[in-house]
């Protein structure tokens, strides 16, 4: 059993938004050419990659592991 509980570990308190920052901080991580989109390409061209220790490698680098 669990309990969920929706809040911040850390509490947050903005005092004046800024929408123009949170558009381009939100494209880095979620847009097509951020983070998470990175990530989930290298980890689809795992699949298509013949040799063993470079799948270990895109996987390794697609998931954040050890560098």
């Amino acid at each position: 059993m669990f309990v969920y509980e929706k809040k911040l570990q850390y509490p947050v308190k903005i005092k004046t938004p800024n929408p123009r920052l949170a558009s381009v901080i939100i494209s880095q991580y979620g847009g097509p050419d951020g983070e998470l989109g990175a990530s989930l390409r290298y980890l689809s061209q795992r699949y298509s990659m013949p040799y063993a220790e470079l799948k270990a490698l895109l996987t390794d680098i697609g998931t954040g592991g050890s560098f």
